[in-house]
């Protein structure tokens, strides 16, 4: 997938609109895992959400295999939607309370006419929900019945049913205890490599994301700021705004945690309706210069396959 000069508005009035996603650009490659992390509002989820065509672009393109996802009709478009899937954040609202476990994993096979008979539903649903992790008696009892770690697995397995190649995961452990969430991160790794597939993590906890991405991208107020592997942008963060990020990760050693040094920032984070001219992240940054007040860095690589978007590197 390459995702060129992508942006996402949403009209608020007249002449008024919040920028979500303001001119982001990268690719995720076959196979990989791309985790994206910001803060609370920085526009994660709508630009995962715009990638795989759940809401129309204001601009930009999102090409998969070529092809420009908003541009797609008919039978295309179809095979699109059955290609590229979504794990939601909330198992508790993605799951339908009427029907049961059976039918909500066996719709997409449905609609997409996956089976020939309902004998080969049963087993393809039985084997899902082995597969996840859950009995296959499951299937005749409805989301009410379990945990929230339980409904998260069947939102797995539920996307996973039409044998999708792309995987859109918004935040799908943030709502579960934690205790829950290493098993289910686990689960989606075992899966990405048994299917060879290629997603996109969203998340708030940074370790978490370290641990399933194989390149992390940045997001501050709608725009990407860095864009490494995991291991480089975690273990050399050059962005003032991600080594911030970094430095609030909590360290499992005593003596290493007295000694860590957590970088504050000061200030608000401007509002998405009203963007600062120049650099998103200026008005917090500590090394902010003139230039940074009046022109957006662009997205440059500092270092092989690390890219940043800083006045302060390269001469920019």
């Amino acid at each position: 997938m390459e995702v060129k000069h992508l942006k996402k508005y949403f009209k608020l009035h007249s002449k008024q609109y919040l920028r979500a996603v303001d001119d982001v650009s990268f690719n995720i490659y076959k196979g990989e895992t791309l985790g994206i992390v910001g803060e609370s509002g920085c526009g994660k989820t709508t630009c995962g959400r715009t990638c795989i065509g759940m809401y129309g672009k204001t601009d930009g393109e999102v090409l998969y295999r070529g092809k420009d996802v908003h541009n797609l009709k008919g039978s295309e478009k179809k095979e699109f939607m059955r290609q590229a899937q979504m794990i939601f954040q909330d198992p508790y609202s993605s799951l339908d309370p009427r029907l049961k476990v059976h039918d909500i994993i066996a719709e997409g096979m449905r609609i997409h006419h996956l089976t020939c008979s309902k004998a080969e539903e049963i087993e393809e649903v039985q084997k899902l929900l082995k597969q996840v992790g859950l009995n296959p008696e499951h299937a005749s009892r409805y989301v009410h019945e379990f945990s929230g770690g339980q409904r998260q697995r069947i939102g797995i397995a539920r996307a996973l049913a039409v044998n999708p190649e792309f995987l859109l995961c918004d935040e799908p452990i943030s709502a579960l205890d934690v205790s829950v969430q290493a098993q289910v991160v686990n689960l989606l790794i075992r899966l990405q490599k048994e299917r060879n597939l290629t997603s996109i993590f969203i998340a708030h906890d940074l370790s978490m994301v370290k641990h399933i991405s194989d390149r992390v991208g940045v997001m501050y107020l709608g725009r990407m700021v860095e864009l490494a592997e995991a291991d480089e942008l975690y273990d050399h963060p050059v962005h003032p705004y991600t080594n911030a990020l970094m430095s609030a990760i909590p360290i499992p050693d005593p003596k290493k945690e007295k000694e860590r040094q957590i970088i504050r920032l000061k200030g608000e984070v401007p509002s998405p309706v009203d963007v600062p001219e120049g650099c998103v992240f200026c008005n917090r940054c500590p090394i902010a210069e003139e230039i940074c007040r009046r022109k957006m860095p662009e997205l440059q690589e500092v270092s092989k396959e690390h890219f940043v978007a800083c006045h302060k590197l390269k001469g920019q």
